[in-house]
């Protein structure tokens, strides 16, 4: 059985409230990694954000 075949079967078992949180746990997981890769992205062009702002 894949991951994805695992998660599918544990989710389907789970009630609709929380198969719900587990989506939003899922979206908040997404968000976060996209969160981190802009302060990544930021803190790697610090000086030229600063320079830009003059």
């Amino acid at each position: 059985m894949t991951l994805a075949e695992k998660l599918l079967q544990e989710f389907q078992k789970l009630p609709e409230d929380k198969q719900r949180q587990t989506i939003d746990f899922v979206e908040f997981l997404r968000n976060k990694e996209l969160e981190d890769m802009m302060d990544a992205v930021i803190d790697d062009n610090k000086e030229a954000f600063l320079e830009l702002a003059k």
